[in-house]
């Protein structure tokens, strides 16, 4: 038998990103969107079983890629996990209003996340895996087409990008999750 876990938080946040994500799909997948957000928990469960960041792991689209708030996450679910899913969401703008390019957004992103708390690196290594997964699958079946489906079409942009989180999250380099990652990493893209 089972010992008895408190699962109410994970539960709760799964069938929130459920139905926030409800009718969507992965872009070019042909699959439920939901399906990466409860891959990149299942990842966060490999180094963790804190409720509050396997709940921010399938929440962390939510506001990037729904109409859900930071306000909406933190009345479900508190400041903590707000502040958790706010960290892994990609701002388009600055403070001022200006609209960063996408190679500034990510430069952006590689620099908050190298300095970022452990907490946020494990909710973010689900995600950089699920997502390196999926890069990996499919590179594997259609080669260099593979990069017509992204708004940047250059595999040389996305190896810069995805070597640049992989030094950002060099802190977990004992973990499986970024072994896998840093694999993938070399496969598709090189040393």
């Amino acid at each position: 038998m089972n010992t008895p876990l408190d699962t109410t938080l994970v539960d709760k946040a799964i069938v929130f990103a459920t139905r926030a994500h409800q009718g969507t799909e992965r872009r070019g997948k042909g699959f439920p969107y939901i399906v990466h957000p409860l891959e990149a928990m299942a990842i966060v469960a490999t180094i963790t079983n804190a409720p509050d960041l396997l709940a921010a792991a399938v929440l962390h689209d939510t506001v990037e890629d729904t109409d859900v708030t930071l306000d909406d996450l933190k009345q479900e679910f508190g400041e903590h996990i707000a502040n958790l899913v706010a960290d892994e969401t990609d701002v388009k703008h600055t403070p001022d209003g200006k609209k960063l390019t996408w190679k500034e957004r990510k430069q952006r992103d590689m620099d908050n996340l190298k300095a970022a708390s452990r907490e946020v690196k494990i909710v973010a290594i689900g995600d950089k895996l699920s997502n390196m997964r999926a890069i990996a699958r499919d590179y594997r079946q259609k080669g260099d087409a593979l990069w017509q489906i992204f708004r940047v079409k250059d595999k040389a942009t996305h190896a810069w990008r995805y070597k640049g989180l992989r030094d950002a999250l060099q802190e977990l380099k004992d973990t499986f999750a970024f072994q896998e990652f840093d694999q993938l990493v070399e496969e598709i893209f090189g040393e």
